[in-house]
């Protein structure tokens, strides 16, 4: 079974969750034309570093959300992230083989979130993202940074069982 990234539930706002993660440690790529991000990745974490160690996979996988008809909302369209298992250090990650792969730490923060069902194609995650960010304006939250997409499932999963959420990280 996949370990997911634990939270704590901080509230709702609306139909919008509030949760408090902890620091993550990610493994993530920038995904070019000609090779999947998700690939480089999956070779990673199944033994293609220098440790020629296997990781566990978890989820959410995480990339950047785009808003239709506008420019990516995170610069750095086609990034993609693993996130590394829970407890495990930075400098306990072991090194890329590949160096478009690289590691980095997000700290503690409060995300606000929006769960939906399906295949998470470009319109339904417009959709979410755009009532998510207007049921926080509405409630007067600020937030921080842009949104971003978290896929649980695997592609092979039907599209009516599969979790996906919009977060943004919200706060002062």
């Amino acid at each position: 079974m996949t370990e997911t990234v634990s939270y704590e539930p901080a509230g709702t706002v609306g139909g919008v969750e509030i949760r408090r993660y902890p620091l993550l440690v990610l493994a993530s790529v920038r995904d070019g034309e000609d090779e999947s991000g998700f690939r480089l990745l999956f070779a990673f974490i199944t033994g293609s570093n220098r440790a020629r160690r296997t990781i566990p996979m978890t989820a959410p996988v995480i990339t950047p959300v785009e808003i239709a008809m506008t420019a990516p909302v995170i610069s750095g369209a086609g990034r993609i992230s693993f996130v590394m298992p829970a407890g495990m250090k930075v400098e306990e990650v072991p090194e890329p083989v590949d160096g478009r792969i690289g590691i980095e730490t997000v700290p503690a923060r409060t995300l606000a979130v929006a769960r939906f069902a399906g295949r998470a194609r470009p319109d339904e995650v417009d959709a979410v993202t755009r009532q998510l960010l207007a049921d926080l304006e509405s409630a007067g939250i600020a937030t921080r940074g842009a949104p971003f997409l978290m896929r649980y499932d695997s592609p092979l999963t039907p599209g009516f069982l599969r979790r996906n959420e919009v977060a943004v990280e919200i706060g002062p």
